[in-house]
């Protein structure tokens, strides 16, 4: 992979790990709930809630975060990863009540960290090597995922010894990225008036309006099949382990997806039709296993599905990075929002209907196809025209000299009607910041 030597890639893979880190803390206790539950002594149901207060915590502070992380950029990021470290060593005391303060500060500290992805590429690296970046960065989380599933399945007997395993890898992870983040990024953007005055900019744009609604859908799949597969596949005489095994394909695929895919997709600019082409196999694959489930046909289905589904977030998230311009991580937050809510709702929805798996199956599928139609819909086919253009301030903590008092409003001004493809020439260029360097990237 050709990159530009002025992209700041430890800093993108600091970041990676610490995604990887909030989502190995969030499912700690998903492979071995029973195991948690007799070593707490507790109930079943309050070790779920362990894991089922981070999407409900994330619909509360994804605007929030983002808004902080577009206003204070490196300061939201660094106490992000602080907070999800304190929360991996406040479980290791032994106590429920231990575990639970823990969860509840990685909880808090999740969308600083996962809302941060587009911005970290949109700082650190140059415009050539972004799309490339916000891909790694969302594999990291994926990678977290299969970290949580393979620790549960090795050490997951043994309680303290999993969560001191994973508090050492928190720990290491946050301390890299605390200090990568010392020198700020030679892309640094400009200050967003953030909060509802981006949030409404961002909602005046078509194409994130439809990215929104998209993620609601697709999230709402990729959630609903996570939480019930094992009791939709269980009358196919598919056991819990197999279960599991076709988990750890859907998202070891999605790791593979997200890493490898995105870049070239960017690349010759056919994200519309990787979203179409994703949406189309998912909505095939939930059909496939309405009328043939079993383990055969599910680990086909998810293999598909977790390469093209899940590698549809970074195509997304970089979608969202090159039209909010300095007010990324509030389009990213709006995603994040959107797909978390989409996910309470659509496994709700499936809840329903657990005891029918035909049906149940039979409602992603039409999930999944309506993902696909919406895909098709105009406001994709704009992907690549200016931005809504954020109102842009003075005074940022980590801002580059190019972003000083009076530079965002020529640079903006610079481009009709939008002030994304203005301000994207102002922020792509190295200035002599802390690093003392000058000229193009």
């Amino acid at each position: 992979m050709r990159t530009s030597p002025a992209s700041r890639w430890p800093v993108l893979l600091a970041y990676a790990a610490v995604a990887a880190a909030t989502q190995m803390l969030w499912l700690t206790f998903a492979p071995v709930t029973t195991i948690a539950a007799r070593h707490y002594g507790v109930s079943v149901a309050d070790v779920g809630w362990l894991s089922e207060m981070f999407p409900l915590l994330y619909v509360v502070l994804a605007l929030p975060a983002g808004a902080v992380l577009d206003r204070w950029f490196r300061g939201g990021l660094a106490a992000g990863a602080a907070l999800t470290a304190i929360g991996a060593v406040l479980r290791l005391p032994g106590g429920a009540g231990w575990v639970f303060a823990g969860q509840v500060l990685v909880a808090v500290a999740q969308p600083l960290v996962l809302n941060a992805v587009t911005k970290v590429a949109g700082t650190y690296l140059s415009e050539r090597d972004r799309p490339q970046g916000i891909a790694l960065g969302s594999a990291g989380i994926f990678v977290g995922m299969v970290a949580a599933l393979v620790l549960g399945a090795a050490i997951g007997s043994r309680i303290p010894l999993l969560l001191l395993v994973q508090a050492a890898a928190a720990v290491a992870a946050a301390a890299w990225l605390l200090a990568v983040l010392r020198r700020p990024g030679r892309y640094a953007a400009p200050t967003v008036a953030a909060g509802i005055g981006a949030i409404r900019s961002l909602a005046g744009d078509s194409p994130i309006r439809l990215l929104c609604v998209l993620a609601f859908l697709a999230f709402g799949v990729f959630i609903a099949v996570t939480t019930w597969l094992q009791a939709l596949l269980r009358p196919a005489g598919v056991t819990p382990a197999a279960a599991g095994v076709l988990l750890a394909i859907l998202v070891v695929a999605g790791v593979v997806g997200s890493a490898v895919l995105p870049g070239a997709v960017a690349a010759r600019r056919r994200e519309q039709a990787f979203l179409s082409v994703a949406a189309l196999v998912t909505t095939a694959g939930c059909a496939v296993l309405a009328a043939v489930p079993g383990l055969v046909s599910g680990a086909v289905v998810f293999a598909l599905a977790g390469l093209l589904l899940l590698g549809s977030l970074p195509v997304v998230l970089q979608i969202v990075e090159r039209r909010a311009g300095p007010a990324a991580a509030t389009g990213a937050a709006l995603i994040w929002l959107l797909g978390n809510a989409g996910g309470l709702v659509v496994a709700l929805a499936v809840q329903a209907l657990v005891n029918r798996p035909a049906a149940a199956f039979a409602l992603l599928a039409a999930v999944a196809g309506l993902t696909a139609v919406l895909t098709r819909a105009a406001p994709l086919r704009r992907l690549h025209r200016a931005g809504p253009g954020p109102a842009v301030t003075s005074g940022a903590d980590d801002v580059s000299p190019a972003g000083l008092p009076g530079a965002p409003a020529a640079a903006t001004a610079a481009e009709p009607g939008g002030g994304v493809a203005g301000t994207r020439k102002m922020a792509g260029k190295r200035t002599p910041g802390a690093d003392g360097e000058a000229g193009t990237g």
